[in-house]
């Protein structure tokens, strides 16, 4: 059986119509070509967010990235959390203080082996339900109670500025 090619021999066009199979010229150029010119329409309906800016780039100085710890991770930062002096065992609970540790969100990914009882500025609903969250920050057991916060500063009167 002869090829494609040796059957179309003697044949003008290999039965593809003029001009077709020189390049990308029969479909009016390759890829997105003629967007902004004869392919406008299909532009249109196809894709109308094609051109034109979307959205916006938040300045690195306004993003935070708050340090957030699962509750599955908390068995494995035991050694650091003592080393740091912010955990210690009541009758076989785990008890920490997880903002003087660096830790914003405590999040309710994974389980623990212990019960754990955490002060944390922020927690998830999911870590809600798998540690006891402490309302105000604890201390080690030998530790007397945390020292009252000191009153504010009493500010200057607001008497009108004399000039001397």
């Amino acid at each position: 059986m002869p090829s494609r090619t040796r059957k179309f021999r003697g044949s003008r066009t290999h039965g593809r119509g003029i001009k077709a199979g020189r390049g990308a010229g029969k479909q009016g150029g390759r890829g997105n070509a003629g967007l902004h010119k004869y392919k406008f329409k299909s532009m249109l309906i196809y894709a109308p967010d094609h051109f034109g800016r979307k959205g916006f780039k938040r300045p690195p100085e306004a993003q935070r990235f708050p340090v957030a710890v699962n509750v599955g991770e908390l068995e494995g930062l035991v050694p650091f959390l003592r080393e740091r002096g912010v955990l210690w065992e009541e009758g076989g609970t785990f008890v920490a203080d997880l903002t003087r540790a660096g830790v914003e969100r405590l999040l309710g990914g994974g389980r623990t082996l212990h019960p754990w009882k955490v002060y944390v500025a922020h927690a998830s609903g999911h870590a809600r339900e798998k540690v006891t969250l402490l309302e105000a920050p604890p201390g080690p057991p030998g530790e007397s109670s945390p020292a009252p916060a000191l009153p504010a500063p009493e500010r200057p009167s607001s008497s009108p500025r004399t000039s001397p």
